[in-house]
Order: structure tokens, then C-alpha cells, then sequence
């Protein structure tokens, strides 16, 4: 992407040009004062009517800086269309002077919200990061917050790493090195040659992003990969004897990697937008307290302090009522998983839950086309039209009257139905599956399509 002024300058000109010597390229006005606008109220019109009817949809939220400081707020919207496809759509980045208070963040979201149409309480939940302001601004707002899985993740880890010197020396030493390396063609070269004679893979090493905490891990690991090629060529010249690593930063940086690499890939997966991920939350917590993190019994050590850290912080962040209650709901319409993470008490709770808001989903849409169909009438409202009377077929004669079951017995059917079906494969795509089974269950459908939105 490049400015506007980009049209005006004579390279630019001088390419379209010898590209096409008949074209005349308009001025900046043309694309500023016509061309955008126009293009903007298009998207705009397209994504409004995409958004018109919605039953429920999800939110993200986030406060960021350009790289000239300046200060925007973006909100995107996600949300299950028709044919079951998860939709994510960014309403705005807007530019955002003002002072980063909970109370204005508040007002902002509202404003964005009411801009575009969308009724508040259509809104399942908004993730954010952990930021004092945007947890006090979904207070004010009394909106459903969940916490950005990765985000959360990232602060346990970090937590479980403070004011450990052990710890902060060989994460030092890991950054002097790289940063030794980086700067140093001499180094560079030799550190080549050296990965050659030891046989090698001819790897560079990384430098740590500080707002990743992988990025740290991996940094970590090709230091671990490398260890004898940096040992060799930082002992050769004497002035680096003091960056070569201990037999103890060795210890530290393998617990460290062992105790947080299973971790990275559940950041990356917890965190995308093309495919459903909220209700992987509580598996994959379960996953992390049984195994993955489940500290071993006989063993002590930095690397069983990391774990039980990580574990405690993620497990007291992840008691509130209001996240649980989601994601419990969330994790029970997810034909993957079900009732597979819940106790038999907490299954009577959710089947409790799951009908009453199925039945006042019902009752709402029920409610909104009756008032449609009033207004429609007052707006129509011609002289009646004598219509003929139809006449019976034979086989009419013979049909039988069949009632629907009342509908709390309905929804206890579907549930009944839905719970006894095979569960499916946890690869498989869960909106898949209840495109395919929505005729099926017509009424809890439309709760999944509630909750498996994030």
C-alpha cells in the first residue's frame, strides 16, 4: 500500500506511461474525493447487509500504536452466516486521542456498535487482552469479556519466569550471544564454518521478539542446537570468553525449553479466525492440567516449578463463572467434544441452560414476526378480496391431524438425539457438521450458531 501523492510523482507517471501512452492518469483528487469514498460506501453497503440480521455474533477488540505513536482502536466482528461458515469482519481501526480510561474505551465500543447497526444484546462475548482499561470498559458496558487465549498464555509464562536469577542470567547470556552474532561479520563467517566441521545444520541463530514469548523459546533452542559451534568460535578469540555458557545456563535453558515447547503450538491454534476455537478452550486446559503440563511426582526442579506456575495461573484466570459458563456451552454444542469434559451434575445444569435459551430464542423470533407481519398488514391494508373456495381432493379426506410435541418436549427430544449421535472426529470441522445435521436439530442449530462463533 503507498499514499495517494505516490500518482503524482514522476517515476510512477513516467511507468504508467510506457506502459500505456494513450492513458491519462487522473489526478489525486480523483482518487481521494471519488474514487475511495465511493469504493468505501460499497464495502460499507455490502458489509452492512451482511450484518443486517443477525442473531448473535462475537467480538474483538484491541488498542494499538502506529509506528508514529499514534493511538487506534480496531473492533472486528465474527459471526456464522447461512451456509455455516464462520465470517470475520473488521467494522474500524479508528483513530483514538483519546486519554485510554475504561470509561472511554466504554463509550468508543458503543458508539462503534451503534454505528453499525448492531444490537448490543446480540453480543455473545468480546475478547481483549488482559489490560486493566479494557476489562473495566466491558464492566461499564456489562458486556461478556474472554481474555485472548495467547495473551493469557503469554502472562503465565511470563510470570512463571520472574524473579527467577537463575532463569534471567541464561536468558542474558542466550540475548548477548545473538546479539554477538548479529552484529559481527567475523563472527557470522566463522560461526559457518564451525556449524561445517561439527556437522551442523547451518541454522542462525534468532533474536527474541519481547511481546512473544515463543520467539524467547525458540531463541533458546537454536542457542541449545548450536551450543558447540558457539562455543568454539567465542573461545577462539578471547575477548568473547566471557559470553561462553555454563554447564548451569545449559541446565536452566534445557528445563525452560522442555517445560514451555509443548506450549507453542497451542498459541497458534487457540488464536485463529477461520476456524472455530472457543470451544477448544476447556479441552485443551484439561489436556495441560492431566498431561501436557501435570507435574511429575518424583522429579523436582526448575523445569516442575515452570509447569505448576503456568498451571496456577491459567486455572485461577480460567474459574471466573462468566468464562466458564461459556466455554462449558460452547465445549457442549461442539459435536466434537460434547459432555466429554463436564461432570454428570454440570451435564443436568447445561441441558437446563441449553433449553431455556433455545426456548427464548424461540419465543423471540416468534415475537419479531408477529410485530413484522402487524406492520405489514397496517402498511397493505387494501379492501378485501373475495377468494374462491378450494375444493377437497379424495386424498385429502384420508390425512390424519398431526400436532407438533409441545415444544419444551421438542427441544428435550433434540437434545436427547443430539447427545446419542457418534461423536465427531476431532479433526473435523464442527460448523460441517451441523450444516450437514441442522434439519435435524432445527432448534439447538440456532444455539450453536450462538456459540461456536469465536
Amino acid at each position: 500500500m503507498v499514499p495517494i501523492q505516490t500518482i503524482e510523482r514522476d517515476g510512477f507517471r513516467h511507468v504508467v506511461h510506457t506502459l500505456d501512452s494513450r492513458y491519462e492518469l487522473p489526478g489525486r483528487k480523483f482518487f481521494s474525493q471519488k474514487c475511495l469514498p465511493e469504493l468505501y460506501t460499497e464495502v460499507r453497503d455490502r458489509v452492512m447487509n451482511e450484518i443486517r440480521h443477525l442473531e448473535a455474533y462475537s467480538a474483538t477488540t484491541d488498542l494499538w500504536s502506529s509506528r508514529t505513536t499514534e493511538p487506534y482502536i480496531s473492533l472486528t466482528i465474527h459471526f456464522i452466516d447461512d451456509d455455516w461458515k464462520l465470517r470475520s469482519r473488521c467494522l474500524q481501526t479508528a483513530f483514538f486521542p483519546e486519554d485510554h480510561t475504561g470509561a472511554t474505551i466504554a463509550l468508543g465500543l458503543k458508539d462503534a456498535l451503534s454505528a453499525w447497526g448492531l444490537d448490543e444484546a446480540r453480543l455473545v462475548c468480546m475478547t481483549t487482552d488482559s489490560g486493566a482499561n479494557m476489562v473495566r470498559a466491558l464492566e461499564i458496558n456489562k458486556w461478556t469479556r474472554l481474555a485472548c487465549f495467547g495473551h493469557r498464555l503469554h502472562n503465565a509464562i511470563e510470570r512463571s519466569v520472574q524473579r527467577d536469577a537463575r532463569v534471567a542470567r541464561a536468558t542474558g547470556m542466550c540475548k548477548k550471544v545473538v546479539s554477538t552474532f548479529s552484529y559481527s561479520w567475523k563472527k557470522k563467517n566463522a560461526l559457518t564454518s564451525a556449524q561445517r566441521e561439527l556437522n551442523l545444520p547451518p541454522h542462525k541463530l534468532i533474536t527474541e521478539s519481547p511481546t512473544r514469548w515463543g520467539s524467547r523459546v525458540k531463541m533458546m533452542e537454536r542457542v541449545l542446537e548450536q551450543e558447540k559451534a558457539i562455543t568454539q568460535v567465542l573461545a577462539a578469540d578471547q575477548k568473547s570468553h566471557h559470553l561462553l555458557p555454563t554447564w548451569q545456563d545449559i541446565d536452566v535453558l534445557e528445563a525452560i525449553t522442555k517445560a514451555l515447547k509443548p506450549l507453542q503450538d497451542f498459541t497458534d491454534a487457540l488464536s485463529g479466525e477461520e476456524y472455530v476455537s472457543v470451544s477448544y478452550v476447556k479441552p485443551v486446559l484439561h489436556l495441560l492440567n492431566t498431561n501436557i503440563l501435570k507435574p511429575e511426582e518424583d522429579k523436582a526442579g526448575l523445569c516442575e516449578d515452570i509447569k505448576k506456575r503456568v498451571l496456577d495461573y491459567l486455572n485461577e484466570k480460567y474459574k471466573d463463572p462468566a468464562t466458564d459458563e461459556l466455554l462449558t456451552m460452547a465445549t457442549f454444542l461442539d459435536p466434537r467434544f460434547k459432555t466429554t469434559y463436564m461432570s454428570p451434575e454440570k451435564l443436568e445444569e447445561v441441558r437446563s441452560r441449553v433449553a431455556t435459551e433455545t426456548k427464548a430464542l424461540e419465543e423471540k423470533t416468534a415475537t419479531d414476526a408477529s410485530s413484522t407481519e402487524d406492520q405489514s398488514e397496517r402498511e397493505t391494508s387494501t379492501a378485501p378480496v373475495q377468494l374462491k373456495k378450494p375444493k377437497h381432493s379424495l386424498g385429502s379426506f384420508f390425512k390424519k391431524c398431526s400436532s407438533a410435541p409441545p415444544k419444551q418436549q421438542g427441544i428435550d427430544m433434540e437434545l436427547d438425539g443430539y447427545l446419542l449421535m457418534v461423536t465427531a472426529d476431532s479433526d473435523s470441522d464442527p460448523l460441517e457438521w451441523w450444516r450437514l445435521q441442522c434439519s435435524h436439530f432445527p432448534r439447538i442449530s440456532r444455539l450453536a450458531k450462538k456459540y461456536l462463533l469465536d
